[in-house]
């Protein structure tokens, strides 16, 4: 294994190389007051013009801390253009070789990937012994703030396929790739100030090609896993011989789903070996219009979810300008009321959280399911997902963002 100077030395070459060398298509499309067709990193979230000074940079209020606590996640304003990013700054002397290979592969990765749904480090640089790494500021946070801000007992239908479809484009996207995500969670689906739905947390993506040929399966377990507990796959947790592959991303998918039906992370006040017991059996959680466990057995499903990170400091960009990220009371009932669910949902969520990896969808297949064709939005032939707003977002008091309805207000 390379020394840990060597790692450092390493990442300081690649943040040069970004410097040179990167580069990044955009298209910009006109439209009229009122609909805006999205694709890619366009007008506000495209940092890769700015300068790599780190002066020129004012470093506003702290998001969050990530990466062991070694990452602080600061939204920061460009002072010659003033434009607003997210900063995140990490210390390379406290890192360990291990933690030291894991910042290196996200900033590896981010040279390698390009989707519109897919949010990597644009804007890469070192200075001193602290890597910065820039990405545009994700003005509405993530769906994990969403929810307990906005939505602390779920979300509409509406808006949760709007988030889902936008998170399997990604996964779309890296599993065609031949990568596995392995860290999908409401924390790092991330949803811009246009409206651009971002898959982030490239920190714990996985190589499935070995030699130039594609893997059926992997045994790596992913790093800061028991942060991921609730959201692994059975067969990923298992560890035996048998592996895991790229299903393994639609058992989380289906987790995320109901963390944004209930606004509760399933199995997450569990033990760890008996969160594991349940997956290994078969048990999964149910939509919270059935009984998804008896609550006296298991102890009740408790509304805090401040014992899972909220991903604020996990990815680069995942701030928020929202007044207000207070987690819901803990005294709070802990058994909701039912709601009324499509069964369109219920179905998704029966695939997805198939015991048999086979047997889950790809990426590719639940893109077409009818909880996504019933909700009312459309793709165009390029990927390219139409929304309305109410008003070009304005960092300030007053402006709004619509989203098939569902208004939020600022």
């Amino acid at each position: 294994m390379c020394s840990k100077d060597q790692i450092i030395f390493t990442i300081m070459l690649i943040s040069l190389y970004f410097l040179r060398r990167y580069h990044f298509y955009v298209i910009l499309q006109s439209c009229d007051d009122s609909e805006y067709t999205l694709q890619g990193p366009a007008g506000g979230d495209d940092v890769t013009g700015l300068s790599t000074e780190p002066s020129h940079y004012q470093l506003l209020s702290e998001l969050g801390r990530g990466f062991n606590n070694l990452s602080r996640v600061n939204m920061a304003r460009h002072i010659p253009t003033g434009q607003l990013v997210a900063v995140k700054r990490t210390n390379l002397d406290e890192c360990t070789e291990d933690e030291l290979l894991q910042l290196m592969n996200e900033v590896l990765l981010s040279r390698l990937f390009r989707h519109s749904n897919l949010l990597t480090s644009r804007l890469v640089f070192s200075c001193c012994c602290q890597l910065w790494v820039l990405s545009p500021l994700m003005t509405y946070g993530s769906a994990d703030a969403l929810l307990r801000t906005y939505f602390p007992d779920g979300m509409r239908e509406s808006l949760i396929a709007y988030l889902l479809y936008g998170a399997l484009k990604a996964l779309e996207y890296l599993h065609q790739m031949g990568y596995v995500h392995r860290g999908v969670k409401a924390s790092h689906i991330l949803l811009s100030g246009e409206g651009r739905v971002y898959l982030s947390g490239l920190h714990s993506v996985y190589s499935m090609m070995r030699d130039g040929k594609r893997l059926r399966a992997v045994f790596d377990m992913p790093h800061h896993s028991p942060t991921l507990l609730p959201w692994l796959s059975p067969e990923l947790l298992r560890q035996d011989l048998h592996g895991y592959g790229l299903k393994s991303d639609i058992y989380s998918l289906g987790i995320v789903a109901c963390e944004l039906v209930s606004g509760r992370v399933p199995f997450q006040d569990m033990p760890p070996t008996q969160m594991l017991l349940q997956k290994l059996r078969g048990s999964h959680c149910c939509l919270l219009d059935v009984a998804p466990f008896p609550l006296g057995e298991l102890g009740g499903l408790k509304v805090s979810r401040s014992g899972v990170d909220s991903g604020i400091g996990e990815s680069v960009a995942t701030g928020s300008l929202t007044h207000s990220t207070t987690a819901p009371p803990a005294d709070r009932p802990q058994s909701p009321a039912p709601k009324n669910h499509s069964a369109t949902l219920h179905n998704l969520v029966q695939l997805c959280l198939q015991q048999q990896p086979e047997r889950r969808p790809s990426a590719s297949e639940l893109l077409s399911h009818a909880f996504f064709k019933q909700v009312g939005f459309r793709a165009n032939s390029d990927g390219r997902l139409k929304i309305k707003c109410s008003a070009e977002f304005l960092p300030e008091e007053g402006a709004t963002l619509t989203v098939l309805g569902i208004i939020f207000k600022f």
